[in-house]
């Protein structure tokens, strides 16, 4: 039989672990543009963002906020779907359906159809002004241009491709699974220092999250100026 062996390496400032089957990295020290402890304690609630294309949710949103419902009791919190599009309050809708809370919906014509810059502006807005905890995005090709963006944008760790997600209930810390090293171990990456913690997830790796008709949630609507970026409460 093969004998199985721990190494312990430190790249860049980063300390990996590594497992038989996982590895878990963690920054060895904050940065300078780090969030404080107390700062870290107001953020709160999940957000998943909800693709659309001509109009209609993308099914990997449904198999986000599947888990994420899992995720969002675990930590008690609410779970929030953000939406983006022209004419979309019948999806809003949908997406309450799915168990969620809130639905934070943006309508606009000029989001009809996606274009990466005014998207990520409007996602920046958001969530600087209402602090989610983590965002959850589909590992899609419209997911991984807009996401990206924002995570530099607003100085957060995003972690691409998770397999799985899990809650370190001790740390309040969201524990991504992805594949690494070629697919042969599992990784398990977490983002101690920075909110939101923000993760793309694979398509067809999660169970869709059930309708339920009855469940009555909220829909924050907003507007958005002629400039891209000027959102305010309707």
């Amino acid at each position: 039989s093969r004998r199985r062996h721990t190494r312990y390496i430190s790249v860049t400032g980063v300390q990996t672990c590594a497992l038989p089957i996982s590895i878990v990295l963690t920054k060895l020290s904050p940065s300078k543009i780090d969030f404080l402890p107390g700062k870290i304690g107001e953020y709160k609630d999940i957000w998943v963002f909800c693709e659309q294309k001509n109009g209609i949710v993308q099914s990997v949103a449904y198999e986000l906020l599947g888990k994420a419902r899992e995720l969002a009791d675990t930590l008690g919190v609410e779970l929030c779907g953000v939406l983006l599009g022209e004419d979309m309050k019948g999806e809003a809708q949908n997406i309450i359906h799915r168990s969620v809370n809130k639905v934070y919906l943006v309508d606009s014509p000029k989001l009809k159809h996606y274009q990466s810059e005014p998207y990520s502006k409007v996602l920046i807005r958001l969530i600087r002004e209402y602090r989610p905890e983590i965002v959850l995005c589909g590992a899609t090709s419209i997911g991984r241009s807009l996401i990206s963006r924002v995570a530099i944008a607003i100085h957060a760790g995003l972690t691409a491709d998770c397999t799985g997600l899990d809650i370190d209930m001790k740390n309040r810390l969201l524990l991504q699974t992805r594949p690494a090293f070629g697919g042969n171990i599992m990784a398990t990456i977490i983002c101690p220092n920075h909110r939101p913690q923000m993760a793309t997830v694979r398509h067809k790796v999660m169970k869709e999250a059930e309708v339920n008709n009855h469940n009555k949630g909220d829909r924050k609507s907003t507007r958005l100026n002629s400039s891209h970026t000027d959102i305010s409460r309707m």
